[in-house]
């Protein structure tokens, strides 16, 4: 479902519409564009949210929140990332998964004693 900029408003109590404007012009939600103006769909919706929680709820000061959104950014890529790799991984012969298992295990350790040693 689509929403203009009032829809996102009345949806989201929390924010206003000025806030949600320097959301978009600073790059922190990013809806589509259509010929009326901006597009929001769900995921920008829980984009607002976040924001929301992290402006409003956690107080987070404007100079923090770009560096929070691309710690989050990152972190949910690294998830898709890690689901398409396992995605791959499930298909793969039973042999060669429990030699990428086996060998992620070797490499976890390892890591897991180089830590532990500094």
């Amino acid at each position: 479902m689509n929403f203009d900029e009032h829809m996102v408003v009345a949806r989201v109590k929390r924010v206003t519409l000025r806030d949600l404007r320097f959301w978009v012009r600073e790059g922190w939600v990013r809806p589509a564009h259509g010929e009326a103006g901006p597009v929001f769909d769900n995921v920008d919706i829980a984009r607002v949210r976040l924001l929301c929680d992290l402006k409003k709820d956690m107080s987070l000061s404007t100079d923090v929140l770009p560096v929070v959104l691309t710690l989050i950014d990152r972190l949910h890529q690294t998830r898709r990332e890690l689901r398409a790799l396992k995605e791959a991984l499930s298909e793969q012969p039973d042999d060669v998964r429990r030699t990428v298992v086996e060998k992620y295990h070797g490499l976890h350790g390892s890591s897991e004693e180089t830590a532990g040693d500094h």
